[in-house]
């Protein structure tokens, strides 16, 4: 299959699955329609326009190829309709997230490398490409984004992904590269999802913290006040 063709059919298919993705959201908040044409176009296409604003070779993808958008309105119409509460649903949305995952860690590393960049800001790219649409809903509705920590691993997959499609690309593997990069992701992020691999939380206990301050700085308080008593108990004659 030609490499464009097939780019593409992946690339729809993930606007597709996160537009539903984050279209459900609004479901969960109580939005109305408008909030959720918002979140559900925000995270399908979100992290698509930030890497073709960032690579500089025109207008983004999203607003030249009508697939996109109508993909991406369609999808949070679909969210809108048709209730996803039950069970079979969210496995669903967990099976859309960690392929759309693959798909778009291997799109955007795709597009640097095609591009003419070096690995490294192609793995970026694909990183961005694949995270960026979450995180900019998470904070739109006021939440932690997901991928900052205490959830299963997530952004780590996509670095490996991109870092594999990558590598498959420089030896003209486009292909291969693309399944496996998908094939990660689905593999890995299910298992971390079911087995709760997580990195390591580094926390500061600020109330300690801040009990050794208020100690270091009663100390000498402390000191200065002992002083006073005694002198008020033995008076110079």
């Amino acid at each position: 299959m030609d490499p464009e063709v097939l780019f593409r059919i992946v690339d729809v298919a993930g606007v597709i699955a996160n537009g539903v993705i984050g279209a459900s959201l609004a479901r969960a908040l109580g939005y109305d329609l408008i909030g959720y044409l918002t979140l559900g176009i925000l995270t399908a296409l979100g992290g698509g326009m930030i890497r073709d604003s960032l690579l500089g070779i025109g207008f983004p993808v999203a607003l030249t190829d009508p697939w996109y958008l109508a993909g991406a309105i369609s999808a949070s119409a679909f969210a809108y309709l048709v209730p996803l509460d039950g069970p079979w649903a969210r496995r669903g949305l967990t099976l859309a997230d960690v392929l759309t995952l693959g798909c778009w860690s291997a799109t955007g590393a795709a597009k640097g490398i095609s591009a003419g960049l070096d690995p490294i800001p192609s793995i970026f790219l694909g990183v961005i490409t694949a995270t960026a649409g979450g995180v900019m809903r998470d904070v739109l509705v006021r939440q932690t984004p997901a991928i900052f920590g205490s959830n299963p691993l997530y952004a780590t997959f996509s670095i490996i992904a991109a870092g594999v499609m990558v590598l498959f690309q420089r030896h003209d593997m486009y292909q291969l590269g693309m399944g496996t990069a998908i094939l990660i992701c689905l593999v890995f992020g299910l298992a971390a999802r079911r087995y709760h691999w997580m990195l390591p939380v580094r926390q500061m206990n600020i109330l300690a913290g801040s009990k050794r301050i208020l100690d270091r700085e009663r100390i000498p308080n402390l000191r200065k006040l002992s002083s006073c008593r005694l002198s008020e108990k033995n008076p110079e004659n």
